[in-house]
């Protein structure tokens, strides 16, 4: 694969993808890559459009000055996020790769617009394009000049996990789609009204638009605090629970402050019979294991619970069962039992679905209180409300 070949004679210790520096070369080197293609393609396409009068080419043309642009944004994006934490950004500049990823979907938004206005003037005032055998051969280059930089986008992003990279790599698959439409249009105006070249535009404009709102979703979505990768959570999990000293964990929370730089923190029960000095030994073993093997700086918050006793395992199985008869969607976690003057303190946080609504969970802790009650009337839950989590 050239893509894998050219990253071995361009960046040094390629296959070191954590190592901070490495990550940054990945990040300008596809930037580059990216601005030679898009002015070569940018160039030929605008000659090619201006000399037949086709909107269509002229259309597919702008959005290759936009993906310009975009690579200029990458390469920007790549040398700023990887500046060392400093004073005032404690855990460092990795989401500036993120705003680079939101400022490249703005630019796709703005090129498409603008080409859907020319597009329905073009419409309205058709007019046919030339063309000739030569220039159709120049598209398909161009095509399969985006296609491959399609694959060579979605290779580096996945290499070094980078956001910007591909969302590159998907505007370089619908660059594709919008420059096979162009040929068609062109071919089909030959036998068909010269309409359908401004048609053709239009369509290409849309999926230009498109790609940008889908990349400034996913970006938003991350900023925002998007859920955290289902197979990193599971690493993390998988670690944890490899120490039989772990008994149960919830609560892991995981925040990206940009890709190689992620923190979490999760709680762990663990048998209060247990010296604290040997908890500590286990932890800290543990957290060094986590940031070894998955790169991520964790704090483990320990829980002491209770293990052996009789009565409260039977209290707590009797909880969990009433539970699951709900609602099998909820769960439960950090259950205590401590007896009052006149009552019997259950306390414990039950885990509910993001779908349930703040009504659902009145009625949910409601039904669950008055079904402890009926087993026991003395019994007092103390609930509080957490989402559940999937790892």
């Amino acid at each position: 694969m050239l893509i894998k070949l050219l990253t071995k004679i361009f960046i040094k210790n390629s296959d070191d993808v954590k190592n901070p520096s490495v990550r940054t070369a990945y990040g300008v080197f596809g930037g580059i890559l990216g601005i030679i293609c898009n002015v070569i393609l940018f160039v030929i396409k605008t000659i090619i459009g201006t000399a037949i009068n086709s909107i269509a080419i002229i259309s597919d043309a702008f959005n290759n000055l936009s993906d310009i642009g975009s690579s200029a944004v990458t390469l920007i994006g790549a040398k700023l996020s990887s500046q060392r934490p400093d004073k005032e950004h404690p855990f460092g500049h990795g989401r500036i790769e993120y705003i680079s990823s939101l400022i490249v979907s703005f630019i796709i938004i703005s090129v498409g617009l603008e080409l859907i206005k020319s597009s329905f003037e073009k419409i309205l005032h058709p007019v046919a394009p030339a063309y000739n055998l030569v220039m159709i051969i120049i598209l398909i280059i161009s095509v399969l000049i985006k296609l491959w930089m399609f694959f060579s986008m979605r290779y580096l992003g996945n290499k070094i996990d980078s956001e910007v990279l591909k969302a590159t790599s998907s505007d370089s698959l619908s660059d594709v789609v919008a420059t096979s439409a162009v040929i068609l249009s062109v071919i089909l105006c030959k036998f068909l009204p010269p309409v359908v070249d401004g048609i053709a535009g239009l369509i290409v404009a849309v999926l230009i638009c498109i790609t940008g709102v889908r990349v400034a979703w996913n970006t938003i979505s991350t900023l925002l605090g998007s859920s955290p990768d289902p197979a990193l959570a599971k690493a993390i999990t998988k670690i944890l629970f490899s120490n039989r000293e772990i008994l149960g964990i919830h609560d892991l929370i995981i925040h990206d402050y940009g890709p190689g730089r992620i923190l979490a923190s999760v709680h762990a029960e663990v048998s209060c019979e247990k010296s604290a000095i040997m908890l500590h030994e286990i932890i800290d073993a543990l957290e060094v294991q986590i940031l070894n093997e998955t790169g991520v700086e964790t704090v483990i918050h320990t829980d002491p619970i209770l293990v052996g006793c009789e009565k409260i395992d039977a209290v707590k199985e009797t909880v969990k069962s009433i539970i699951t008869q709900i609602n099998p969607e909820l769960g439960m976690h950090d259950f205590r039992m401590t007896d009052g003057k006149n009552r019997i303190n259950l306390i414990f946080d039950l885990e509910v679905p993001f779908s349930l609504t703040d009504e659902e969970k009145k009625n949910t802790i409601r039904l669950i209180s008055e079904n402890l009650k009926q087993e026991n009337p003395i019994y007092y839950p103390v609930i509080r409300v957490d989402y559940k989590q999937q790892y």
